[in-house]
């Protein structure tokens, strides 16, 4: 396999995630609660954990410090973790004070 390749597939994500354990809430479509933990961070997606399976396309709405509920799409799920992308940006100007929030 040529390194152009691996190169290729070696990075799938737009942006670089940061390292977080915050335990929250997510609503799920029937508003019924689900308690998720957000592992990684990015101002355009995070990965949760959770007991209960999510599938993937499914629309919650996450809980976050500062920034509020945020809607994210469920893009991969797999083993208990779900890979989900915000439906909007959380804004350049309060990322970091969510950041600090999350890791506490």
């Amino acid at each position: 396999m040529s390194s152009g390749v691996l190169n290729e597939f070696s990075e799938v994500r737009a942006e670089p995630r940061d390292e977080v354990h915050y335990r929250t809430r997510a609503l799920r479509a029937d508003r019924r609660s689900l308690p998720v933990t957000v592992v990684n961070l990015s101002a355009n997606g995070l990965m949760i954990r959770s007991d209960t399976d999510i599938a993937v396309g499914e629309t919650i709405k996450v809980q976050l410090p500062v920034a509020g509920q945020m809607d994210a799409v469920v893009r991969w799920a797999l083993g208990g973790r779900a890979g989900c992308q915000l439906s909007r940006a959380i804004p350049p100007a309060l990322y970091h004070s969510v950041l600090a929030l999350m890791r506490g």
